[in-house]
Protein backbone atom coordinates (compact mmCIF):
# COMPACT_ATOMS: atom_id res chain seq x y z
CA UNK A 1 0.00 0.00 0.00
CA UNK A 2 3.24 2.43 0.22
CA UNK A 3 4.35 3.49 -3.14
CA UNK A 4 8.20 2.70 -3.15
CA UNK A 5 9.72 6.38 -3.63
CA UNK A 6 7.38 7.05 -0.65
CA UNK A 7 9.47 3.98 1.56
CA UNK A 8 12.29 5.99 0.47
CA UNK A 9 11.69 8.69 1.83
CA UNK A 10 10.66 7.43 5.41
CA UNK A 11 13.88 5.38 4.68
CA UNK A 12 16.81 7.77 4.10
CA UNK A 13 15.10 10.63 5.82
CA UNK A 14 15.10 8.25 8.87
CA UNK A 15 18.45 7.17 8.55
CA UNK A 16 19.83 10.59 7.92
CA UNK A 17 18.28 11.71 11.40
CA UNK A 18 19.59 8.71 12.88
CA UNK A 19 23.28 9.40 11.59
CA UNK A 20 22.95 13.28 12.27
CA UNK A 21 22.07 12.62 16.27
CA UNK A 22 25.29 9.90 16.11
CA UNK A 23 27.38 12.55 14.64
CA UNK A 24 26.33 14.98 17.51
CA UNK A 25 27.07 12.17 20.30
CA UNK A 26 30.43 11.77 18.65
CA UNK A 27 30.67 15.29 18.48
CA UNK A 28 31.76 15.48 14.56
CA UNK A 29 31.22 18.33 13.11
CA UNK A 30 28.17 19.15 10.49
CA UNK A 31 29.65 22.22 9.39
CA UNK A 32 31.10 22.18 6.02
CA UNK A 33 31.08 24.89 2.47
CA UNK A 34 28.92 24.91 0.07
CA UNK A 35 31.01 23.12 -2.59
CA UNK A 36 31.29 20.41 -0.13
CA UNK A 37 27.21 20.57 -0.06
CA UNK A 38 27.04 20.14 -3.79
CA UNK A 39 28.76 16.60 -3.48
CA UNK A 40 26.33 15.78 -0.72
CA UNK A 41 23.94 16.78 -3.11
CA UNK A 42 25.16 15.14 -5.64
CA UNK A 43 25.59 11.38 -3.94
CA UNK A 44 22.07 11.90 -2.62
CA UNK A 45 20.45 11.95 -5.74
CA UNK A 46 22.76 9.27 -7.69
CA UNK A 47 22.98 6.69 -4.72
CA UNK A 48 19.94 7.57 -2.41
CA UNK A 49 17.52 8.54 -4.88
CA UNK A 50 17.38 7.93 -8.37
CA UNK A 51 19.85 4.91 -8.04
CA UNK A 52 16.63 3.33 -5.53
CA UNK A 53 13.81 4.24 -7.53
CA UNK A 54 15.06 3.29 -10.87
CA UNK A 55 15.72 -0.53 -8.99
CA UNK A 56 12.38 -0.83 -7.24
CA UNK A 57 10.31 0.18 -10.52
CA UNK A 58 12.82 -2.11 -12.12
CA UNK A 59 11.21 -4.93 -10.07
CA UNK A 60 7.26 -4.35 -11.05
CA UNK A 61 8.64 -5.55 -14.15
CA UNK A 62 11.15 -8.45 -13.55
CA UNK A 63 12.27 -11.05 -11.66
CA UNK A 64 14.60 -10.33 -8.42
CA UNK A 65 17.16 -12.85 -10.21
CA UNK A 66 17.09 -10.44 -13.59
CA UNK A 67 17.95 -7.71 -11.40
CA UNK A 68 20.31 -9.09 -10.12
CA UNK A 69 22.17 -10.17 -12.95
CA UNK A 70 21.53 -6.49 -14.59
CA UNK A 71 22.78 -4.75 -11.36
CA UNK A 72 25.97 -6.85 -11.08
CA UNK A 73 27.16 -5.62 -14.54
CA UNK A 74 27.85 -2.26 -11.86
CA UNK A 75 31.47 -4.30 -11.75
CA UNK A 76 31.93 -3.55 -15.47
CA UNK A 77 30.65 -0.04 -15.00
CA UNK A 78 32.97 0.71 -11.84
CA UNK A 79 36.06 -0.57 -13.47
CA UNK A 80 35.30 1.85 -16.89
CA UNK A 81 33.96 4.95 -14.71
CA UNK A 82 37.29 4.57 -12.59
CA UNK A 83 39.00 4.70 -15.93
CA UNK A 84 37.47 7.91 -17.19
CA UNK A 85 37.26 9.87 -14.04
CA UNK A 86 40.49 8.65 -12.33
CA UNK A 87 42.56 6.93 -14.52
CA UNK A 88 43.14 4.28 -13.12
CA UNK A 89 44.06 1.27 -15.17
CA UNK A 90 43.33 -1.89 -13.25
CA UNK A 91 45.27 -5.25 -13.83
CA UNK A 92 43.54 -8.72 -16.19
CA UNK A 93 43.19 -9.80 -12.53
CA UNK A 94 40.58 -7.71 -11.84
CA UNK A 95 38.97 -8.26 -15.69
CA UNK A 96 39.42 -12.10 -14.76
CA UNK A 97 37.28 -11.46 -11.63
CA UNK A 98 34.67 -9.14 -12.99
CA UNK A 99 33.88 -11.53 -15.51
CA UNK A 100 33.86 -14.27 -13.39
CA UNK A 101 31.17 -13.08 -11.04
CA UNK A 102 29.22 -12.32 -13.86
CA UNK A 103 29.48 -15.52 -15.52
CA UNK A 104 28.73 -16.87 -11.47
CA UNK A 105 25.61 -14.72 -10.99
CA UNK A 106 24.69 -15.81 -14.37
CA UNK A 107 25.10 -19.65 -13.78
CA UNK A 108 23.24 -19.15 -10.22
CA UNK A 109 20.04 -17.81 -11.62
CA UNK A 110 19.66 -20.13 -14.91
CA UNK A 111 16.91 -22.02 -13.90
CA UNK A 112 14.95 -19.00 -13.60
CA UNK A 113 16.10 -17.10 -16.25
CA UNK A 114 15.09 -19.64 -18.60
CA UNK A 115 11.59 -19.50 -17.42
CA UNK A 116 11.09 -15.39 -18.26
CA UNK A 117 9.83 -14.39 -21.52
CA UNK A 118 11.20 -11.56 -23.54
CA UNK A 119 8.09 -9.40 -23.12
CA UNK A 120 7.78 -5.79 -23.33
CA UNK A 121 7.81 -5.14 -19.64
CA UNK A 122 10.75 -7.31 -19.20
CA UNK A 123 12.56 -5.78 -21.75
CA UNK A 124 11.72 -2.26 -19.88
CA UNK A 125 12.47 -3.82 -16.62
CA UNK A 126 15.76 -4.91 -17.51
CA UNK A 127 16.32 -1.29 -18.72
CA UNK A 128 15.55 0.13 -15.57
CA UNK A 129 17.71 -1.88 -13.88
CA UNK A 130 20.48 -1.74 -15.66
CA UNK A 131 20.19 2.37 -15.65
CA UNK A 132 19.84 1.95 -11.97
CA UNK A 133 22.96 0.31 -11.84
CA UNK A 134 24.62 2.80 -14.20
CA UNK A 135 23.32 5.75 -11.91
CA UNK A 136 24.87 3.98 -8.64
CA UNK A 137 28.26 3.65 -10.36
CA UNK A 138 28.27 7.34 -10.75
CA UNK A 139 27.28 7.38 -7.45
CA UNK A 140 30.34 5.68 -6.57
CA UNK A 141 32.48 7.54 -8.76
CA UNK A 142 31.34 11.03 -6.89
CA UNK A 143 31.43 9.55 -3.44
CA UNK A 144 35.06 8.32 -4.40
CA UNK A 145 35.82 12.26 -5.18
CA UNK A 146 34.36 13.25 -2.40
CA UNK A 147 36.74 11.15 0.09
CA UNK A 148 39.41 12.84 -2.21
CA UNK A 149 38.57 16.11 -0.89
CA UNK A 150 38.74 14.80 2.44
CA UNK A 151 35.05 14.70 3.26
CA UNK A 152 34.41 12.12 5.98
CA UNK A 153 31.73 9.22 5.18
CA UNK A 154 29.79 9.44 8.19
CA UNK A 155 28.94 12.93 7.48
CA UNK A 156 28.44 12.86 3.97
CA UNK A 157 26.12 9.65 4.31
CA UNK A 158 23.96 11.98 6.82
CA UNK A 159 23.82 14.78 4.34
CA UNK A 160 23.85 12.75 0.64
CA UNK A 161 21.02 10.69 2.74
CA UNK A 162 19.18 13.70 3.99
CA UNK A 163 19.08 15.21 0.37
CA UNK A 164 18.63 11.75 -1.41
CA UNK A 165 15.11 11.35 1.11
CA UNK A 166 14.32 14.94 0.27
CA UNK A 167 15.08 14.80 -3.79
CA UNK A 168 12.99 11.47 -3.60
CA UNK A 169 10.07 13.33 -2.01
CA UNK A 170 9.83 15.62 -4.59
CA UNK A 171 9.66 13.06 -7.16
CA UNK A 172 7.25 11.36 -4.95
CA UNK A 173 4.82 14.45 -5.17
CA UNK A 174 5.40 15.15 -8.62
CA UNK A 175 4.02 11.51 -9.25
CA UNK A 176 1.54 11.81 -7.32
CA UNK A 177 1.89 9.06 -4.86
CA UNK A 178 -0.01 9.68 -1.46
CA UNK A 179 2.23 9.42 1.49
CA UNK A 180 0.89 6.64 3.49
CA UNK A 181 2.05 4.22 6.09
CA UNK A 182 1.69 0.76 6.75
CA UNK A 183 1.17 0.29 9.89
CA UNK A 184 1.80 -3.77 9.98
CA UNK A 185 4.73 -5.21 11.70
CA UNK A 186 6.24 -6.65 8.43
CA UNK A 187 6.30 -3.58 6.93
CA UNK A 188 7.86 -1.43 10.19
CA UNK A 189 10.02 -4.16 10.73
CA UNK A 190 11.17 -4.22 7.28
CA UNK A 191 11.47 -0.33 6.81
CA UNK A 192 13.62 -0.44 10.67
CA UNK A 193 15.99 -3.37 8.95
CA UNK A 194 16.70 -1.31 5.86
CA UNK A 195 17.03 2.09 7.53
CA UNK A 196 19.57 1.02 10.10
CA UNK A 197 21.54 -2.38 8.53
CA UNK A 198 20.74 -1.63 4.73
CA UNK A 199 21.33 2.44 4.76
CA UNK A 200 23.48 3.57 7.53
CA UNK A 201 25.20 0.10 8.30
CA UNK A 202 26.22 -1.13 4.61
CA UNK A 203 26.44 2.39 3.08
CA UNK A 204 29.08 3.40 6.01
CA UNK A 205 31.10 0.34 5.28
CA UNK A 206 30.95 0.02 1.96
CA UNK A 207 31.51 3.65 1.18
CA UNK A 208 34.60 3.65 3.26
CA UNK A 209 36.16 0.12 1.37
CA UNK A 210 35.53 2.39 -1.24
CA UNK A 211 37.65 5.18 -0.07
CA UNK A 212 40.62 2.41 0.47
CA UNK A 213 40.34 0.10 -2.45
CA UNK A 214 39.07 2.03 -5.31
CA UNK A 215 35.60 1.86 -6.55
CA UNK A 216 36.78 -0.61 -9.72
CA UNK A 217 37.26 -3.28 -7.15
CA UNK A 218 34.72 -2.36 -4.41
CA UNK A 219 31.91 -2.53 -7.02
CA UNK A 220 32.31 -6.09 -6.93
CA UNK A 221 30.02 -5.91 -3.67
CA UNK A 222 27.06 -6.05 -6.67
CA UNK A 223 27.71 -9.20 -7.62
CA UNK A 224 28.10 -10.53 -3.97
CA UNK A 225 24.85 -8.83 -2.91
CA UNK A 226 22.49 -11.97 -4.36
CA UNK A 227 25.02 -14.74 -3.35
CA UNK A 228 24.39 -13.39 0.35
CA UNK A 229 20.80 -13.54 -0.66
CA UNK A 230 21.00 -17.38 -1.63
CA UNK A 231 22.56 -18.58 1.16
CA UNK A 232 19.80 -16.82 3.74
CA UNK A 233 17.17 -18.65 1.20
CA UNK A 234 19.24 -22.01 2.23
CA UNK A 235 19.00 -21.69 5.49
CA UNK A 236 15.95 -20.36 5.82
CA UNK A 237 13.90 -21.22 2.76
CA UNK A 238 14.83 -24.49 1.81
CA UNK A 239 16.21 -23.94 -0.76
CA UNK A 240 18.19 -26.79 -1.76
CA UNK A 241 22.23 -27.10 -2.86
CA UNK A 242 22.20 -28.38 -6.29
CA UNK A 243 24.96 -28.01 -9.10
CA UNK A 244 23.90 -24.48 -10.58
CA UNK A 245 24.17 -23.42 -7.20
CA UNK A 246 27.57 -24.52 -6.50
CA UNK A 247 28.99 -24.21 -9.30
CA UNK A 248 27.84 -20.43 -9.18
CA UNK A 249 29.10 -19.72 -5.54
CA UNK A 250 32.57 -20.91 -6.77
CA UNK A 251 33.16 -18.66 -9.44
CA UNK A 252 31.79 -15.96 -7.41
CA UNK A 253 33.95 -16.62 -4.33
CA UNK A 254 37.07 -17.01 -6.97
CA UNK A 255 36.32 -14.04 -8.63
CA UNK A 256 36.23 -12.11 -5.55
CA UNK A 257 39.74 -13.65 -4.87
CA UNK A 258 40.32 -12.21 -7.90
CA UNK A 259 39.36 -8.59 -7.44
CA UNK A 260 40.84 -8.47 -3.59
CA UNK A 261 44.11 -10.16 -3.93
CA UNK A 262 44.60 -7.73 -6.26
CA UNK A 263 48.15 -5.44 -6.51
CA UNK A 264 47.25 -1.89 -6.46
CA UNK A 265 46.30 -0.50 -9.71
CA UNK A 266 48.68 1.93 -11.59
CA UNK A 267 47.85 4.54 -13.03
Amino acid sequence: MVEPEVSIVYRYLAAAGILFVWCWIKKLSLIFKLKSHLWFALIGLLLFCLNYILTYRAQIYITSALSAIAFSTMVWMNIINARLFFGVRPDARIYLGALLGIIGISVLFGPQISEVSLSDGVFFGSILAVTGALVASFGNMASQAAQKEKLPVVQSNAWGMLYGGLLTGVFALAGGYPFKFDLSVGYVVSLAYLTIFGSIVAFGAYLTLLGRIGAHRAGYVAVMFPVVALVLSMLFEGLSLDVSVAAGFALVVGGNILVLKNNAASR
